[in-house]
């Protein structure tokens, strides 16, 4: 018998944040709560699934409080900010699942999964941080804060300023042998929370977590490659992925393949903070997947469903 086919959804951390007067955790519950209504409905459909989530403003939140706190507490490490922020993402997201297969009447459990991912201590990005984390702030307000706290400042895609921080390339899922277990089992994994907990071995043979965060579509894209998902969905805010965005000559991409789609990237097409990332993630995938009928799809949270089956967003196939 054919096995169900599998899907790797990708939900970023800033779209658990509808705006800004909606960042609080309940708000955030009620975005994981929609999501989870359409992941839930694939699963009726027959599909297995693994969720991913983003922690870019929430790992931020946690670490100012820290800073915020640090004459009365010790301050809080990266490393383990992003392990919280897996399990308090996690939390919410078994609870919306358990909502979400009751109303459906289905015999289902998700799982939320500590994630390590081995990083190389050398990588590029310790020396030129990038990877932006926390609220957006003004310009003016952004760069007292960083001055006062040493942070390196970028501006975000046209949206604000927001702190930087190293962000490694993944190279190893450890608990991946887990994940392919728990599938086996017919439950609903959230994995690779915020890109993984970076670690990386000591000369000692003690795993060490790392002061960075690694980018949850790159760590997503190595995750479906992995499992040989045969959809590999990237949700955003927009509807789909655009060539020319904000411009009169905007025009929407239905379907493109992995070389058209490098062409575009290299010529800057995609927003470098935005879209850019979720492209190149999309083709990581394509081009290191032994399945042939692979596909990866950008689009809208609110089309799970369609985005999986290939008729919603962008389209990027082989």
């Amino acid at each position: 018998m054919s096995r169900p086919p599998l899907a790797v959804i990708a939900i970023g951390g800033n779209a658990l944040i509808a705006d800004e007067a909606h960042q609080s955790i309940p708000d955030q519950a009620r975005e994981v709560e929609r999501a989870c209504a359409g992941v839930a409905e694939l699963v009726r459909l027959g599909w297995r699934v693994v969720v991913t989530h983003g922690n870019g403003p929430q790992v931020g939140y946690i670490l100012r409080r820290s800073e915020i706190a640090a004459s009365e507490v010790a301050p809080v490490p990266m490393d383990y900010a992003t392990a919280d922020t897996q399990g308090a993402i996690g939390f919410m997201f078994q609870k919306a699942f358990a909502a979400a297969f009751r109303r459906l009447k289905l015999d289902r459990q998700a799982l939320a999964l500590v994630t390590q991912v081995l990083v190389d201590p050398a990588d590029p990005s310790f020396r030129n941080p990038e990877k932006p984390i926390g609220p957006f702030f003004t310009e003016v307000r952004g760069k007292e804060l960083a001055a006062i706290l040493g942070w390196r400042l970028l501006e975000d895609a046209g949206r604000g300023w927001r702190r930087v921080v190293p962000s490694p390339l993944p190279k190893q899922i450890l608990e991946l042998p887990l994940i392919r277990e728990l599938l086996e089992q017919d439950r609903v994994v959230i994995a690779c929370g915020g890109g993984g907990i970076p670690v990386a071995w000591t000369h000692d043979g003690r795993l060490e977590g790392l002061e960075a965060v690694i980018d949850k579509d790159r760590t997503s894209a190595l995750l479906a490659r992995q499992l040989g998902a045969d959809a590999f969905v990237l949700c955003t805010a927009v509807a789909a992925v655009f060539l020319g965005f904000g411009t009169p000559a905007q025009r929407r991409l239905e379907t493109a393949d992995a070389a058209q789609a490098r062409g575009w990237l290299g010529q800057g097409e995609f927003g470098t903070g935005s879209m850019a990332p979720k492209v190149t993630a999309a083709l990581d995938y394509l081009e290191g997947n032994a399945n042939t009928a692979a596909r990866a799809v950008i689009g809208h949270l609110d089309d799970l469903v369609g985005l999986a089956e290939g008729r919603a967003g962008t389209r990027f196939v082989r």
